[in-house]
């Protein structure tokens, strides 16, 4: 039986992009670097945001990397909730877990401040037991740190424990944490990414989820 749900965030829970892209693309303006159209950002995220300006400005010394990331920050802090939205079926599925006493968790490698926000923003009832976004002193996904954090904070055996997530950082994060993994169709990269990095599950709808964590307590 699964006890215990963490969910990635961008292209997972919520679809950010378009808030995700312009926040980089300003930060690139202030620079008076070439902007990136919205759709080529869904295979610049994922890594966190310091990964993002190198995808984005890929000849940039440290330096400048770091002046992006501050401009990023500057307008992403305004702006990350005036495009961002949830995904047709999160917030049911989202409260089903809840009412059916699931433990929610979240784990990002968008910086904290930020995840927090949107979580709060976007799930004010939402009961999470944790919520957890980049952090300077734990490296990012697909490192299982994050993972490890959560289950340390509410412990659960890891054969209760699914992971959610869009990507291959997400899968992989999964597997080196040793817990099972579910890919969704509805975020930033492909099925066929999903399929690569070895996913548990693939789902093309949240409802799904809801029936792998319902058949495997049964």
């Amino acid at each position: 039986m699964k006890n215990l749900v963490i969910f990635d965030l961008d292209g997972t829970l919520l679809n950010t992009i378009y808030d995700l892209g312009e926040a980089c693309n300003f930060a690139l303006r202030k620079m008076g670097f070439a902007q990136h159209p919205i759709p080529a950002y869904n295979y610049m995220v994922g890594n966190g945001v310091k990964r993002l300006m190198e995808r984005a400005q890929p000849d940039a010394n440290e330096q400048t990397i770091e002046t992006l990331l501050k401009y990023f920050r500057e307008y992403y802090d305004d702006h990350c909730t005036d495009a961002t939205k949830p995904y047709v079926g999160i917030p049911e599925l989202l409260t089903n877990l809840s009412e059916e006493g699931v433990k929610i968790a979240v784990a990002s490698n968008k910086y904290q401040a930020a995840t927090t926000r949107i979580i709060d923003y976007f799930f004010p009832n939402i009961p999470f037991v944790a919520v957890l976004g980049q952090n300077p002193e734990r490296p990012v996904k697909p490192d299982p740190s994050i993972v490890f954090e959560i289950l340390s904070e509410n412990p659960t055996p890891k054969n209760e424990v699914l992971y959610v997530g869009d990507s291959g950082v997400d899968m992989e994060t999964a597997r080196r944490a040793c817990v099972d993994s579910v890919g969704v169709t509805w975020g930033f990269r492909p099925v066929t990414e999903l399929k690569q990095a070895y996913a548990d599950h693939i789902v093309s709808v949240p409802g799904e989820i809801l029936k792998i964590v319902k058949e495997n307590k049964e």
